[in-house]
């Protein structure tokens, strides 16, 4: 029996690599994507042992998603798992935002998970099976300053994760979201020392969240272990929103 393919979008760096790392580990084929990077996505590549591939894919091409799927089944197979992984964030506060860039956090964050969803979800109902996860924010759900447009951005996946399960769930389809608190990510590095401790202030546990604890629950989610959970946003965040 062959090996079940999944698409991880983002997955040559930060937390998107750490899933492409464990999902190879559980036996994945694991068809990873990124935008420019391409030295990165070689190194996934050879750590991968032969179970990742990795695609170009920029969030702003609009046609590209329908031709990724097509190129990704082409080569490893009928895609049974999608993490929308990739994302951009932008710090402003709102009155400082432009409309360039709130339109293009939205054409990323946002119409790129839909139109990897809608690329995938044709396989996916004729098949009758399959499970996505979209990979939001903390921010969604609890305010940070400056952050405005990037959390109204992944806010919008939760609604997306919900009203999706309904429409696939009869297809055997799952959806799901995960909502990281502060990882220490490329993403992230940037951010003065201040911030970070505002941002890990209410963390229960001291250890913090790393890109392999959320790996660890979007492999569960994708997993069988997870077959009666769909519809759902989970938090992995140390505790920092008990």
């Amino acid at each position: 029996m062959s090996a079940p393919v999944v698409l991880v979008t983002g997955g040559s760096r930060g937390i998107g690599r750490a899933i492409v790392e464990r999902l190879v580990d559980d036996g994945w084929m694991v068809a990873f994507t990124y935008r420019t990077d391409a030295e990165a996505a070689r190194q996934v590549e050879e750590a991968s042992g032969g179970r990742g591939r990795g695609f170009v894919l920029d969030l702003t091409d609009r046609a590209r998603p329908d031709a990724l799927v097509r190129d990704i089944e082409a080569a490893l197979g009928p895609i049974d798992a999608l993490v929308n992984n990739a994302g951009m964030r932008h710090d402003a506060l709102l009155a400082m935002t432009s409309d360039r860039d709130w339109d293009t956090l939205v054409e990323v964050n946002q119409s790129g998970a839909f139109r990897c969803c809608r690329a995938v979800l044709p396989g996916m109902v004729h098949r009758r099976r399959g499970a996505i996860v979209n990979v939001s924010s903390l921010g969604a759900i609890a305010g940070v300053p400056g952050q405005a447009a990037y959390a109204a951005t992944k806010a919008a996946l939760l609604g997306l994760t919900r009203a999706l399960a309904r429409e696939v769930g009869r297809r055997n389809i799952r959806v799901n979201a995960v909502l990281p608190g502060y990882v220490a990510t490329d993403m992230t590095a940037e951010l003065p020392e201040g911030t970070v401790r505002g941002l890990r202030a209410h963390e229960c546990l001291p250890r913090g969240t790393s890109a392999a604890d959320v790996a660890h629950l979007v492999a569960f989610l994708l997993s069988d272990r997870a077959a009666a959970i769909t519809g759902q946003a989970i938090v992995v965040d140390a505790g920092s929103c008990a």
